[in-house]
């Protein structure tokens, strides 16, 4: 039997993140061979790997990184199963080593199948799923380019890059972090499908009358069942209508026409948000800042000067 020292027990634990029991284990099996020792610990992993298949790995890690021109970002989400392991810092360390590899690959598919330490990415999972005792996975690999890319994790939840048209550290950064607190879906109202538009706003008005009948029977105030839901349906036509509409209320208020330029801008802005809700909900730009609702996000990113977000990506566990 071939005598196992100390120092090779540790240099295959720092090569694998395996405990020093199994690395002494694995090292005897292969009679002192270090490479054959990591062949064990890899096989071992895959066995672990079988018999946990059908795991939920819904915990983990989600973090990103920016290249050092800050040009291209990715984020990434590295699942496990527990809670408990994702915040380890074994763990964490691993995501972290993972999404520094993954910013040169533009799919989750090369980058699996790129070298990581003599192996490929997958296989260091299943030999980590080995070495940890739970299925581990890339649950999220998305990746952005553009002229600037800033980043904003919240405490490994949830991770968001955004791509602005040039520099601007704190913008770039209240926008990713708006990205990753508010869950925009897309950048802006123009990029819906009309189809969609129409469907939504015909389950929304169902869903608010269903809920004024029983507000009416309960004598509470209802709803207000809106006509319109995203900015995409307020043609020049509608905006003209609603105007006239304003104007009447006015003047069936009593309002004389000489203050009605003071009031009428406050009338249409909330004619537009009450009939721009799903903007409001699901596009990034039209969102209320959330450091300042008194101004959605495009306005605020206007604020700096000559800039625009030109796309963002988000991911998360679960």
């Amino acid at each position: 039997m071939a005598k196992i020292t100390a120092a090779e027990v540790n240099k295959l634990r720092k090569a694998t993140g395996a405990g020093m029991m199994d690395c002494k284990k694995a090292l005897v099996e292969a009679e002192g061979d270090f490479d054959k020792a990591i062949e064990v610990l890899r096989k071992k992993g895959q066995k672990v790997a079988a018999k946990r298949a059908d795991r939920d790995s819904s915990e983990g890690a989600a973090v990103s990184k920016v290249n050092a021109d800050n040009t291209v970002g990715v984020a990434i989400v590295l699942g496990c199963e527990t809670d408990f392991v994702g915040k380890n810092e074994n763990f964490l360390a691993l995501a972290n080593d993972l999404a520094d590899k993954a910013i040169n690959f533009d799919n989750k598919e090369d980058f699996l199948a790129s070298d990581f330490g003599g192996m490929t990415v997958a296989d260091k999972l299943i030999e980590q799923t080995g070495v940890i005792g739970e299925k581990l996975e890339i649950n999220a690999f998305e990746k952005l380019e553009a002229p600037y890319v800033g980043s904003y994790v919240h405490i490994n939840k949830i991770a968001a890059l955004v791509g602005l048209t040039s520099k601007n550290e704190e913008v770039a950064k209240d926008v990713a972090m708006q990205v990753a607190s508010m869950g925009a879906t897309t950048l802006s109202y123009k990029d819906f499908d009309p189809a969609y538009i129409a469907s939504e706003t015909e389950a929304r008005i169902a869903v608010i009358e269903k809920d004024n009948i029983e507000l009416g029977r309960l004598g509470k105030t209802l709803k207000n069942v809106p006509q319109y839901i995203s900015m995409a349906q307020l043609t020049d036509e509608v905006l003209a209508k609603a105007e006239e509409d304003a104007k009447a209320e006015l003047t069936a208020e009593g309002k004389p026409e000489k203050i009605w330029d003071k009031i009428l801008p406050g009338k249409m802005q909330r004619f537009i948000a009450d009939n721009t809700t799903l903007d409001q909900e699901q596009c990034l730009l039209d969102q209320n800042f959330i450091k300042d609702e008194k101004i959605n996000v495009a306005k605020y990113v206007a604020s700096a000067g000559d800039l625009s977000v030109t796309s963002f990506k988000r991911v998360t566990l679960g």
